[in-house]
């Protein structure tokens, strides 16, 4: 089985489509940063909508831009990758522009820039994966990957702090940070489409057209949406967890997103060459293995007295970050490694709209269970997540 020895960053690079492609990335996430985490604020405050009406209208917006997906996958199975990047982070910008002319008082166009957002972010993933795997093959591959997300990452905890920083202007500065990431989309969109990156469609095994069936994924899909939890679980989870049920101060649930960003951002490559001596299917099992034990551990820091329990789960969480940190390596590159060529957009496709049905469904999720308790909440995200290890580790590829 090939492994990865050691980290070459101008290989790296290469492998994750060049130079101009990892700016474009850079670009992308940096404005991506700037705005998506304060999305709901700048509908309530700048829009004057009412809380519940600018997060259906967001919820919406994710659930449709879903609605894309199978479209995406059939044009990079046509051979188009740079493309359908910058295609993604151009409709984004157009989103962007309905945000900004919207009206106060009106939800419709903050419903549409929602929308439009929400196709570039599901599209994204999907493109940017085929991209890769179009440049690099093999273990390379899942390396160019990891180190695509340590970067998005790096680039979205730098524009979150940045606009943090502005928020202090009120309305105007939303406003201007808004213009700012539309003008990001753009210039990413530009350096993407630049690349000029495309592949020779591949031929079906038999006498099929490119319009032939999608592939079978077997249990990964199921799965996946149990362990995207994860992803929420800084955000969503611990937050709703510390503040409302252990009344910590919210310096804590802060501490720990930063904590997690910078680890992700630090350890995303490095684990990834590390696992690398075992198969992807193993190495998604094991994630899940630790998920599971990270949910469990937080079920006991969250039994703990108010002095330590806060503590407790700082600690716990960066055992979460840990097999959120493995999941990321596994799972898209296991999809890449699984897909015969000539469906490869369709497969990464599927495997996003999993990816995306879970982020969106998770909150609702977590936040429906929290007040049933600790056990409850924490004990069915480790049944849940246990099972879905198990049944990724017996199925044969």
């Amino acid at each position: 089985m090939a492994t990865i020895t050691r980290i070459q960053p101008r290989a790296l690079v290469r492998a994750s489509g060049g130079p101009r492609y990892a700016v474009a990335l850079a670009v992308d996430a940096l404005g991506t940063g700037l705005l998506r985490p304060f999305l709901l604020l700048y509908g309530v405050t700048a829009l004057r909508l009412s809380a519940p009406v600018t997060g259906t209208a967001m919820t919406v917006g994710i659930v449709m831009g879903l609605v894309c997906m199978p479209a995406v996958g059939r044009w990079l199975d046509r051979g188009a990758r740079s493309t359908v990047v910058a295609a993604s982070m151009l409709v984004r910008t157009l989103g962007v522009a309905l945000l900004l002319a919207a009206p106060a008082g009106h939800v419709w166009p903050f419903a549409a820039a929602a929308l439009f957002l929400g196709i570039g972010n599901q599209a994204w993933p999907a493109a940017h994966a085929a991209l890769v795997a179009t440049v690099a093959h093999g273990r390379e591959r899942d390396a160019a990957l990891a180190g695509g997300r340590a970067l998005r990452n790096a680039g979205l905890g730098a524009g979150a702090l940045l606009a943090t920083a502005c928020l202090t202007g009120g309305t105007s500065a939303l406003q201007a940070l808004a213009a700012v990431t539309g003008l990001a989309y753009l210039a990413a969109a530009a350096l993407a489409w630049s690349v000029h990156l495309r592949a020779r469609p591949a031929a079906a095994p038999a006498e099929g057209t490119d319009a032939g069936p999608a592939p079978r994924m077997g249990v990964l899909p199921a799965a996946n949406v149990i362990y995207v939890f994860c992803l929420n679980v800084p955000e969503v989870a611990l937050p709703l967890v510390l503040v409302t049920r252990m009344h910590a101060s919210p310096v804590w649930p802060a501490a720990i997103f930063v904590a997690n960003t910078v680890l992700v951002v630090t350890l995303q490559v490095p684990v990834t060459v590390l696992t690398s001596r075992f198969s992807r299917r193993a190495v998604l099992a094991l994630s899940g293995v630790v998920l599971t034990a990270s949910y469990l551990g937080f079920l006991a820091a969250t039994s703990l007295g108010h002095g330590w329990g806060a503590p407790a789960v700082a600690a716990v969480s960066v055992v979460c970050t840990i097999g959120e940190i493995i999941y990321a390596g596994s799972a898209t590159a296991l999809v890449t490694a699984l897909a015969p060529a000539h469906v490869l957009g369709r497969a990464l496709a599927r495997f996003q709209l999993s990816t995306g049905f879970g982020l969106a469904v998770s909150p609702a999720v977590i936040t429906a269970l929290a007040p049933h308790g600790s056990a409850v909440l924490w004990g069915g995200l480790a049944a849940a997540t246990l099972l879905s290890a198990s049944a990724v580790a017996a199925e044969k590829d």
